[in-house]
């Protein structure tokens, strides 16, 4: 059994969970069920509607993998796009790549990726509404057109963003995967004790300040790996500049490893930093996505795209 209503600005559908169904994770079992309702959704968004509370099951709210039990109420609740839609925005962006497919930006420093409480206009999904003449997916919601993965404001560099549903379908998969890579220069405060290795930890959220995320002891957290390797340091000065490779993609993860794990946090990193107490000043978050590889999600050819290093990094190379 089903019921869905409507107003001006959501849609409301209630779903009785079927006997065949019990034992299913929710964020596996909705995107399919929402779909009967003429709803396309992806499980991404189906997991951020659940984390704010727009799903819940018999009138409480739950995880994305809550095992179903028959005869539960599922309530989703999915706003409409009306006139509050993203508009496109003639915001200068640096493009890197672009096909009929996929887009690639090497995004600059202070630029929000999409629309947030707070930033509400002049995004990176601003400027290529603008770009792209609105050609972009609208899978990942109506906030995040395009948006398959993100670059904190103040980190700049390499990101690709989906013109259509099989681009943003292959790309997913691809970061969710571990099959992308993605290599990160970064210049910290102090010299790490090493030339290089593997930082392997669980990253969850700070248990004091959760704004912060931190490395947490299991179960708490995922795991979080990166590789880094020292390219050059002054210890005069104390600093180094380093080359980091991702194999996760959590919040904040380089950020956490290098203040945490060894020591010596970004230079300009305002969360983790405190830059007022480190010997060399700048003036942004000194962390630069230069290179992501992936496989082009029609042909399958393996593409790797470069952003140069911006001007405030030259000082130290």
């Amino acid at each position: 059994m089903s019921i869905r209503s409507q107003t001006e600005s959501s849609i409301v559908i209630e779903i009785s969970v079927p006997g065949e169904f019990a034992g299913e994770r929710l964020d596996r079992f909705l995107p399919e069920a929402l779909r009967g309702h003429g709803v396309e959704t992806s499980r991404a968004l189906v997991q951020s509607l659940i984390k704010e509370a727009a799903v819940l099951v018999d009138g409480k709210k739950v995880k994305p993998r809550h095992a179903l039990v028959e005869g539960e109420s599922i309530q989703t609740t999915i706003s409409q796009a009306g006139p509050d839609e993203i508009q496109g925005e003639a915001i200068e962006i640096d493009i890197i790549f672009e096909d009929e497919d996929i887009v690639v930006v090497n995004k600059s420093h202070g630029l929000v990726v999409h629309p947030a409480s707070g930033n509400l206009d002049g995004t990176l999904v601003n400027a290529l509404m603008h770009h792209c003449k609105g050609d972009l997916c609208r899978i990942a919601g109506d906030d995040r057109p395009g948006i398959v993965h993100r670059l904190d404001k103040d980190t700049s560099g390499c990101l690709v963003a989906a013109k259509n549903e099989n681009a943003y379908h292959s790309l997913v998969a691809q970061f969710s995967g571990r099959e992308t890579g993605k290599i990160y220069r970064a210049v910290v405060s102090g010299v790490p004790a090493n030339e290089g290795g593997t930082l392997i930890s669980q990253i969850g959220r700070h248990p004091v300040n959760r704004k912060k995320m931190a490395v947490v002891k299991p179960p708490a957290g995922k795991e979080a790996i990166t590789d880094y390797r020292v390219l050059g340091s002054d210890s005069t000065a104390n600093w180094a500049s380093v080359e980091c490779i991702i194999h996760t993609g959590r919040t904040h993860q380089i950020r956490v490893h290098l203040k945490e794990c060894l020591h010596c946090p970004i230079l300009g990193d305002p969360v983790y930093g405190q830059p007022r107490r480190q010997k060399v000043q700048v003036n942004r978050l000194m962390l630069h996505a230069s290179q992501l590889s992936f496989n082009h999600p029609v042909t399958s050819d393996r593409m790797t795209f470069n952003a140069p290093l911006p001007d405030e990094f030259l000082a130290f190379e």
